[in-house]
């Protein structure tokens, strides 16, 4: 957790501006601040939910329904909004992510009160809550027209625009839930004693309990700011597609699991950076909305993804080894 770029970040920072170079050589079209806006907007709602999948990581726990709970959350807010005319962008925020931490606290409940891993109880609650939703709210879609005009304002809102050769592009709004879900991560896991408890007992839990934490406590807090971010990532994508699914984002997890990773978050717990998810969520980005300008087809974006997750994977195992060794400590 220190404040300089390490040189795994340092890695990836290079893998980033060497490919961006390749593609503009094969694609002088790709060198445009359209392209960087348009690479921002689309990522925004991944990095969201990225920083709270990061913070559960760092504590040595794992969640896979957290895309299930922005879908529970947004689409909930937004048909009581629909249903009763309301008309306010913080009404669908506040709703949809109180909702998330609801279902959060469920997560670390269960997860504490079961004593099993948590991937298969997230995995599980994933499916459970998306069939809550569909079955007993509604398992319909609504397009624009009766969507709240705050939400459609929203979607469409740039903070600033800038003058192209076609005409004008903007940077989009999504921008603001994005700093506001990093700076608060980095505020709890540089600032508050339950950010040095939530490090703490991802590399060890006995000795976190020993040295004063609470387990339990930390699981409920990591778990229910993930489902706060979910629901806030829920509705700043009903605003950019301008439509409400009942089926949508359910399915993309992993996407976003191997994002984290990829920005060098151990999966056992214990060390994770933001810098680094948000690299490793712009490396994704950027080979899925780039294939097509170098020639290649969409479906080798799961292979230079997975390719690039195995190299991460690799090097954090390494560095972690060669830090033990340091330490005299051998596990192998």
């Amino acid at each position: 957790m220190t404040k300089k770029i390490d040189p795994f970040q340092r890695m990836l920072l290079i893998i980033i501006v060497v490919y961006s170079v390749f593609v503009t050589i094969k694609n002088p079209g790709f060198f445009q601040i359209q392209t960087v806006f348009d690479i921002i907007k689309t990522s925004s709602t991944t990095m969201i939910v990225a920083m709270g999948l990061l913070v559960v990581m760092i504590s040595g726990g794992i969640d896979v329904s957290f895309m299930a709970i922005a879908l529970f959350g947004s689409y909930t807010s937004l048909y009581i909004m629909i249903q009763t005319g309301i008309n306010n962008l913080a009404f669908a925020f506040v709703v949809s992510m109180a909702i998330g931490i609801v279902l959060g606290l469920i997560n670390a409940v269960l997860i504490s009160w079961l004593k099993l891993p948590p991937f298969i109880i997230t995995l599980g609650t994933q499916n459970l809550f998306h069939g809550i939703m569909t079955t007993f709210i509604s398992d319909k879609s609504f397009g624009s027209g009766v969507l709240p005009e705050c939400l459609h304002k929203f979607g469409q809102g740039t903070l600033f625009k800038v003058a192209t050769a076609n005409g004008s592009t903007g940077l989009t709004v999504s921008l603001i839930p994005v700093l506001i879900a990093g700076l608060a991560t980095y505020f709890i896991l540089r600032k508050t004693m339950i950010g040095r408890g939530i490090v703490a007992i991802g590399n060890d839990e006995e000795s976190a309990r020993r040295a004063g934490f609470n387990p339990f406590k930390i699981r409920l807090f990591v778990y229910a700011y993930s489902g706060a971010l979910a629901g806030m990532m829920g509705i700043v994508y009903a605003a950019q597609v301008n439509a409400l699914y009942p089926n949508k984002m359910v399915g993309d997890e992993l996407m976003v699991v191997a994002a984290v990773v990829i920005g060098g978050t151990k999966i056992t717990g214990g060390q994770g950076k933001i810098f680094g998810a948000v690299l490793g969520v712009l490396i994704t980005y950027l080979l899925n909305s780039t294939l097509i300008m170098i020639g290649l087809s969409s479906s080798w974006n799961n292979l230079f993804v997975g390719a690039i997750l195995v190299i991460a994977v690799a090097i954090t195992s390494y560095q972690e080894r060669v830090k033990n060794r340091k330490h005299l400590i051998f596990t192998e």
